[in-house]
């Protein structure tokens, strides 16, 4: 099979397409040929050495992919060859053909293509665990997504709305809120040019934000996790910006304030439970037209340096997919 390695950290152009052999099958796996699989920023982070997880050289980046199962173990008995599935993953996901464990496997409604399957349940689960879940974000409050316009924030501001927030969406660049305006933001706010702790006091007349949502970090978390409600979420999400913020503790104490990391990738090890939870809401909602994913754009398998560097230029809007 075909797969994109990377063999020492660096760069996406120091990614290279090679042929290696097909993973062995292992009691409760299975294996999928992949017809698609999902761009993501942490992908952007593992090949520079700069995520969390390290994995041994030589490694395909990749979390998600979508494509059919071809291969299944003799002691995974609801699991049939011919399905199509979506699967989840800590990376290897950039290869004609992924080995899973069964519990990793997610069914893919008839409606959806394995472009949208592959672009699906990272930046869903992330948005829907986290608003859901960990923030527990109810009708009727304020909910400020950054990054408003990327692939997890698009999601944040289209869940957001479907739970019945008030949104606030910011973003850098005008077209960027305007896609997040078409997914649903009530509110926008341009942090490349205008002051976003000063927007988000005149927006909220002072009272603050329920819940932010946040995975981009850095100078943008100063400002916002001032403009916190009385007992606020704040939804660390990730770090886009490149740099990992501190609190001022005394600003959680004043507002009674929490915050809420989400490492959605976890749930598949510590409580997958949850994950299936989350995604039988989510495609079920899919199914029913109520969620839209937006794919910026399609790659071939040969082209993931490009598609990656997509996603570090901050040119991509919604989801970037790779096709094998």
């Amino acid at each position: 099979m075909r797969a994109v390695l990377c063999h020492q950290f660096g760069t996406p152009d120091n990614l290279s397409l090679a042929d290696v052999p097909s993973p062995p099958l292992g009691a409760g796996q299975v294996r999928i040929a992949v017809r698609a699989c999902g761009v993501n920023f942490p992908d952007v982070l593992m090949i520079q050495g700069l995520y969390q997880l390290k994995p041994p050289f030589p490694f395909s980046p990749g979390l998600e992919v979508a494509g059919d199962i071809i291969e299944v173990a003799p002691d995974v008995q609801h699991l049939k060859v011919g399905e199509r599935v979506m699967a989840v993953m800590m990376y290897g996901g950039f290869a004609e053909e992924v080995v899973v464990p069964a519990a990793a496997i997610l069914p893919m409604p008839s409606e959806m293509s394995y472009e949208h399957g592959a672009g699906f349940p990272l930046v869903y689960g992330t948005s829907h665990v986290a608003l859901s879940h960990r923030a527990q974000l109810k009708a009727g409050e304020t909910l400020l997504v950054l990054g408003a316009a990327g692939g997890v924030g698009l999601t944040a501001v289209e869940l957001g709305k479907r739970l019945g927030a008030r949104v606030i969406a910011g973003a850098s660049r005008p077209e960027k809120l305007e896609l997040a305006r078409a997914y649903g933001a009530d509110e926008l706010i341009n942090y490349a040019v205008e002051n976003l702790r000063d927007r988000l006091k005149e927006l909220t007349e002072g009272r603050g934000v329920d819940v932010i949502y946040d995975p981009v970090g850095g100078d943008l978390f100063d400002q916002a996790v001032r403009r916190i409600a009385w007992e606020g979420r704040y939804l660390i999400i990730g770090f886009a910006s490149g740099r990992i913020p501190s609190l001022p503790a005394n600003i959680a104490l004043l507002k009674n304030a929490s915050i809420v990391g989400t490492y959605w990738g976890a749930y598949l090890q510590n409580d997958p439970g949850l994950m299936r939870d989350s995604f039988a809401v989510l495609t079920d909602w899919y199914a029913s037209g109520l969620l839209k994913p937006h794919i910026h754009q399609v790659f071939d398998l040969e082209e993931a340096p490009y598609a990656l560097r997509q996603l570090m230029d901050r040119r991509a809007m919604g989801k970037v997919v790779l096709k094998t």
